[in-house]
């Protein structure tokens, strides 16, 4: 019987944007991995079983991000969609730490003893307790492990997804768990993005290569912009008239506020870029659609002769679209609200070490990356100190070659991109290359103005997690045919049952799923490490030295 015993129902339907769902709640362990302590608390999921075919149907698991669990579920709307075809059960899990899976309440992060058990690996645990709960609870089997005898109960084909941070737990949950989930969609999963992994400036560099192909001046001019804040703010009065004309509803006082302000506007076109969709969206923040165009547009066409005034008007776009706002909080430094930045900025204080910097080429205010002052900040702010390697040791770092049946996405106008896995690793985990996607654009739901880049890599998704699901239907046929061999008969030799398994197997069959695959690419020299969609105007079929032609 697995940890997690408890299972409350809090909520009979909740209807958020068109998406109906059960709030439900398991009790899981507060720590996973030692047997020191019983302490359990309540880890939040969404459930939905409306299109469910329960003899038949698979499970859509969808690995919860750094934040509460309804942001993603509101925001990944390929899943109910794609659910919907394959009659899934579809599952969201919050993650530990956000939204209201707090294991010490409004104590989860007061000091180290209760806020030491955040981390990715404790939460891919939560994550298979929810599974394997829901597995057993479908098939009425919660205690199938205490029957003292081999059984192999039904059990139902698990496909993960997840986007960002969440598309790094779902490929690291089929990395790790492979008899638990049969395949993974990572959506803008930035698995490099750690130490000797990635150069530090492919973040910055990519939001300023998006930048300045919407516009060179707009570009220029926010380059110029970091030196204009450090002069006018020298004295108090240029403080106050910065704090005026931007609208601040707190005052710019010392020269540390003036640091944290740039990091703030920084990070509103960092922001600008990953949700630099076709259309209108409220994911992160309300924006229009192709954000960035809009705001070098407005930068462009301003009539004030400040380049701080343009870009106060053209920040506009991503501040205030609604035009509800009446000032502006900056002194989070961060300008996103959704999101569960404590919990985050402790994750990358422990495993999620990434370093960043930016240097002369970009358009941000160059700045190194400094191992050194990353850890002194740390252990200032949370008393812990980071561990850079240890996210490589747990999930094998640039070494995935073992891992099978993930699918890593990428749009190429996402910051993050530069950070993923943009080139096949094997037959079964392939990469799709979404050249005009931003930050898991691919998850959202379908939309008239989607590229059709996004169109045809989602058709493929949905071809591989079919074919992800035969093979699951196959192994567990030929599974069971060799346990009914074996208990019929008889249990003579219990000891030993893979002995005899191995002497009765019949050699398996290489398993192959014919596809018709269309990979519409340009400029690729070496077809079998790429695995690109793009709208180009000369198409070529290329066909991977396996089993799948992508």
């Amino acid at each position: 019987m697995f940890k997690s015993i408890l299972f409350v129902c809090l909520f009979s339907l909740v209807s958020i944007h068109g998406y109906e769902y059960q709030v439900k709640y398991l009790d899981v362990q507060v720590d996973q991995f030692t047997y020191t302590s019983n302490q359990t608390f309540q880890l939040k999921y969404l459930y939905n079983d409306k299109y469910w075919d329960k003899k038949n149907g698979p499970i859509f698991f969808y690995c919860g991000n750094e934040g509460a669990v309804e942001v993603f579920t509101e925001n990944t709307g390929f899943l109910w969609e794609s659910a919907k075809r394959f009659k899934a059960l579809i599952v969201f899990s919050e993650h530990r730490y956000y939204g209201d899976s707090l294991p010490f309440g409004n104590k989860s992060f007061d000091s180290v003893s209760t806020r030491g058990y955040l981390s990715s690996e404790q939460a891919l645990e939560d994550f298979v307790d929810v599974i394997e709960y829901i597995q057993s609870s479908a098939e009425g089997e919660k205690d199938r492990a205490l029957e003292g005898d081999y059984n192999l109960g039904r059990r139902y084909p698990v496909i993960a997804f997840g986007g960002s941070y969440g598309g790094m737990l779902a490929s690291w949950l089929r990395m790790k768990y492979p008899h638990i989930v049969q395949g993974a969609l990572a959506a803008s999963a930035p698995i490099w993005a750690f130490p000797n992994m990635a150069p530090c400036n492919f973040y910055s560099k990519t939001v300023t290569e998006v930048f300045k192909n919407a516009s060179q001046n707009c570009h220029d001019s926010i380059k110029a912009s970091w030196k204009l804040i450090d002069d006018v703010t020298k004295d108090n009065l240029g403080k106050q008239w910065l704090t005026d004309n931007w609208k601040l509803c707190t005052p710019l006082e010392t020269t540390d506020d003036v640091q944290k302000f740039k990091g703030w506007i920084g990070d509103i076109y960092s922001t600008l870029a990953m949700v630099n969709y076709p259309y209108p969206n409220s994911f992160l923040r309300p924006v229009p659609g192709y954000p960035i165009k809009k705001f070098c547009a407005a930068l462009d066409s301003s009539t004030q002769s400040n380049v701080l005034l343009k870009l106060f008007e053209a920040s506009q776009v991503y501040l205030n679209y609604t035009q509800d706002a009446q000032c502006f909080k900056w002194d989070s430094g961060s300008s996103i609200d959704e999101l569960g930045l404590t919990g985050w900025y402790f994750q990358t204080c422990t495993e999620m070490v990434m370093p960043f910097c930016s240097k002369d080429n970009d358009m941000f205010e160059p700045y190194p990356w400094s191992f050194d002052g990353f850890r002194a900040e740390c252990e200032k702010t949370f008393q812990v100190s980071p561990n850079p390697n240890i996210a490589e040791k747990l999930y094998g770092g640039l070494r995935i070659e073992a891992a099978s049946n993930i699918i890593f996405s990428n749009g190429l106008l996402d910051p993050w991109s530069h950070a993923g896995v943009l080139h096949n690793i094997s037959s079964s985990v392939v990469a799709v290359v979404i050249p005009e996607g931003a930050h898991h654009l691919d998850l959202r739901a379908a939309n008239k103005d989607d590229p059709e880049s996004v169109i045809q890599a989602r058709k493929y998704y949905e071809r591989t997690f079919r074919k992800w699901i035969n093979e699951f239907e196959i192994s567990e046929q030929r599974n069971r045919e060799e346990f009914k061999r074996y208990k019929m008969r008889g249990n003579e030799d219990t000891n030993d049952i893979w002995r005899y398994l191995q002497g009765t197997r019949m050699v398996k069959e290489k398993l192959t799923v014919p596809t018709k695959e269309v990979s519409y690419v340009r400029n690729v020299e070496k077809h079998s490490n790429l695995g690109m969609f793009h709208p180009a105007l000369t198409m070529q079929r290329l066909h991977y030295p396996t089993t799948i032609q992508f």
